[in-house]
């Protein structure tokens, strides 16, 4: 039996699908996380396979709320766009898909939308009001919005057309490690224009910046002039999977 004020998150990457049994109260692992490289074929049921394993890895949890993240626009429980799995996953009903292969109902949402609702429930954007943006700079850029702790879903800022060129391909950590950009270049010269484009459309009180580079803000965030207060997220690489498990758990208030 399940403990009260408990869900499992995964969280499902390019590189890597994630897995831990979440306490919801503090917004921290139970238990160590299972890993799992992501298969070369990552395919709908390739992944499926994997999710089912990690889920039955945890049984003290078989019965508590179960949320999945995707890396792409996810509507209703279908994948709309996957920019860094096959494109076979395009139109996958993966809330049915995930239910058959776990044996329970599942929440799947976008990944960048389940860290912002983690960091806002528990991390850098806890009891902030307003507008919140939280992008994760990785190989592309993701984006979510939360609006007086409550989030708007699927957007899409990283794929913003700036100086002729979609966003990300420009201002990632991935452009930055394909350039060979110095962490100070790369403030200045890519992510300098793309979050000041991104504050003149959405007047944000405060930017949340996640993804693996976040654990290095220091080298970057201060040379990024803008008007808006940026931060670097809180629970880093336990984001997804923590605010995949929120959202099962409370789906009214995400």
């Amino acid at each position: 039996m399940s403990q009260p004020n408990t869900a499992l998150g995964i969280d499902i990457g390019g590189s890597g699908i994630k897995g831990a049994p979440v306490d919801l109260v503090a917004g921290e692992f139970l238990r160590e996380r299972m890993k799992v490289l992501t298969p070369r074929h990552a395919d709908p049921a390739a992944i499926a396979e994997i999710v089912g394993k990690i889920a039955a890895h945890f049984p003290e949890v078989s019965q508590a709320p179960l949320g999945i993240t995707f890396p792409g626009v996810v509507q209703g429980g279908v994948v709309r766009t996957s920019a860094n799995l096959p494109k076979s996953w395009v139109g996958t009903d993966a809330r049915t898909l995930f239910t058959e292969a776990t044996g329970r109902p599942v929440r799947v949402l976008n990944d960048a939308d389940a860290a912002a609702v983690a960091e806002s429930r528990y991390g850098a954007a806890k009891g902030v009001p307003g507008v919140v943006l939280m992008t994760t700079l990785g190989t592309g850029i993701g984006s979510a919005l939360v609006v007086d702790g409550k989030l708007v879903p699927n957007t899409e800022f990283g794929h913003l057309e700036i100086d002729g060129h979609d966003a990300e391909t420009r201002a990632s950590s991935g452009a930055k490690e394909r350039e060979d950009l110095s962490y100070h270049e790369w403030a200045t010269q890519r992510l300098h224009r793309y979050y000041r484009v991104v504050e003149d459309l959405l007047w944000p009180d405060l930017i949340v910046v996640g993804g693996g580079v976040s654990r290095k803000s220091e080298k970057f965030l201060p040379h990024v002039d803008i008007r808006t207060p940026i931060v670097p997220a809180a629970l880093r690489n336990t984001a997804g999977i923590v605010g995949a498990a929120l959202a099962a758990a409370e789906p009214g208030t995400v």
